[in-house]
């Protein structure tokens, strides 16, 4: 039959693409570099003003309990010291970020109608941000880590940041990310690569990977990160953060490099990253401006009332890595506590689409526009300000040393080159179905656990073994839906464990109110290098 077919082909395909990778991957140990580091792990937190939200931050700076300098001050030592373990941070502003905070603490000194007005103005006054280097931030590079682009300095700041600025944030310097923001690891040729907190032998994600490192490290305490395919929520489940992707239309996208294109704005979100989840829906009320009334943030959510979901996993797509056995262990405990807790039942599911989420996520990503045009290559986009990027030379080249782009940069020209115009009528109609049935299933009171990724944090490079990993994020890009990433706890070897808490659309507050619950029942962000973390 065509059904028996198609999955034998399938089967055939997953192991020639495993085998050509296998075979990328021993070239690619031969020529690249190893890293070497003579420290092992991240100095521990001594500033105990780095172990408080946002809001606690901005709380007690406005009550003039602390100067919003000394806070600054606090997260500069901590970023000096730890940013050369990690390299997240790539351009810093410190010398303007205490001038901005000292003006804080001049404004604080002066008003005269009290604490309120300046919460309800100014809700994150004097608290020091970090910002993805893809972004827009006045005075800062907006180089996505284009070579060609090396010497660009914004002169304005992308919406979501102004918002923040506005709100009273004080921006520290923007953190790494991959080139074009389109791989889940972060390395550049102009930045380099950036390290995860807990072990720097492994990869922080991508493409918001500076700035899940950085606040993984403790080294910030809220940024911005976007998201096109799980680049909010892949850096922050290796990096031990939270971290939303919020509904379609909410936060807009403007001010970022590179922008959208085809059917792409509407897959791509901007979304907070933070360390503490009671700071994540103040910075998403804050950065959707008008739009962030759609959701019905303030609104209480009884848990209980809710209904809950799990999925454990994709239904075993050949294209993609299995999930490792402490993340299904670990989304079980989350199912127990749940229905310990809240009284609740939690349904297991089987979603058979989701075993076709990375040929969904490629199709509708290559689709043409509403006007008709296709998106801009991946070729087109690398050879911004530059010539013209040919893959297969350019592949040619890197193996010689004389390529000015990632491996994985090349690798992403190269597949597109292979990839149909004409979208396949079956992967199509799985879209259709399965945006159907969880749209049906989610409602406007459905929670669904679903794995961050198959893999806890991999090793430098490893992705280039499983390309499509990724999907697990990804789909719901595609769906439009809200997602929340959740860290819970730490792995065996001292890694971040996590899981995605996804629901219907504008839906935001519930997977946001889950994540606050499972904070407290799982300790939320563990500060590396104590707590298990690898020695």
């Amino acid at each position: 039959s065509l059904t028996m077919a198609l999955t034998r082909f399938e089967r055939y395909l997953g192991r020639f693409l495993r085998a050509v990778v296998w075979m990328l991957f021993a070239a690619f140990n031969l020529f690249a570099p190893q890293q070497r580091h003579g420290v092992s792990r991240l100095p521990p937190i001594t500033n105990p003003l780095l172990l408080l939200s946002a809001m606690q931050l901005a709380r007690k700076i406005r009550r003039k309990e602390v100067m919003s300098v000394e806070v600054v001050q606090a997260y500069i030592d901590r970023i000096q010291e730890v940013n050369p373990l990690i390299n997240a941070m790539v351009k810093d502003r410190f010398s303007a970020a205490l001038q901005e905070a000292a003006q804080v603490d001049k404004l604080i000194e002066e008003e005269m109608g009290g604490e309120e007005v300046l919460e309800d103005r100014l809700p994150l006054l004097g608290v020091p941000i970090t910002v993805k280097e893809a972004f827009a931030l006045q005075g800062m590079p907006n180089s996505t880590g284009l070579l060609t682009r090396r010497d660009l300095v914004s002169g304005v700041d992308a919406p979501s940041v102004a918002l923040l600025k506005r709100a009273g944030a004080i921006p520290l310097g923007v953190t790494n990310c991959s080139e074009l923001c389109m791989w889940l690891e972060s390395h550049n040729r102009l930045y380099g690569i950036t390290n995860n907190p807990y072990d720097f032998e492994r990869i922080a994600g991508g493409s918001s990977g500076g700035e899940g490192s950085i606040l993984g490290a403790g080294a910030s305490v809220i940024g911005v990160g976007s998201d096109i395919g799980g680049s909010i929520r892949i850096p922050c489940f290796f990096n031990g953060i939270f971290g939303h992707k919020p509904s379609t239309g909410i936060v807009s996208n403007d001010g970022q490099y590179p922008p959208a294109s085809g059917l792409q704005m509407g897959f791509l979100c901007t979304g907070p990253m933070c360390r503490y989840a009671e700071d994540l829906i103040p910075m998403l009320s804050i950065m959707g401006g008008p739009n962030a009334n759609k959701l019905g943030l303030s609104a209480e959510v009884d848990l209980k009332k809710l209904r809950f979901f799990s999925v454990p996993h994709n239904g075993g797509s050949h294209l993609v890595s299995p999930v490792d056995a402490q993340l299904l262990q670990a989304q079980k405990t989350v199912v127990r506590r749940l229905e310990a807790d809240l009284g609740v039942k939690v349904q297991e599911l089987f979603i058979p689409q989701l075993k076709y989420s990375f040929q969904i996520w490629g199709t509708m990503m290559a689709s043409p526009g509403k006007d008709g045009k296709p998106p801009t290559t991946f070729a087109e986009l690398m050879s911004e300000g530059g010539k013209k990027v040919w893959p297969v030379w350019e592949l040619f080249k890197w193996f010689l040393g004389f390529s000015s782009h990632t491996l994985a940069a090349i690798g992403l020209a190269l597949v597109e080159l292979f990839q149909s115009s004409h979208p396949s009528p079956f992967i199509l109609q799985q879209k259709e179905s399965l945006q159907q049935e969880l749209e049906e299933l989610l409602g406007t009171d459905g929670v669904l656990l679903y794995p961050s990724h198959p893999q806890i944090a991999p090793k430098h490079h490893h992705p280039v073994f499983t390309p499509f990993n990724f999907s697990y994020t990804g789909i719901f890009n595609i769906l439009g839906l809200p997602v929340t990433q959740c860290p819970l706890g730490l792995s065996e070897e001292g890694l971040p464990l996590g899981v995605q808490i996804v629901t219907g659309k504008l839906q935001d507050r519930l997977s946001l109110a889950t994540a606050l619950y499972l904070e407290k029942a799982f300790g939320g962000w563990r500060e590396p290098g104590k707590s298990g973390a690898k020695p």
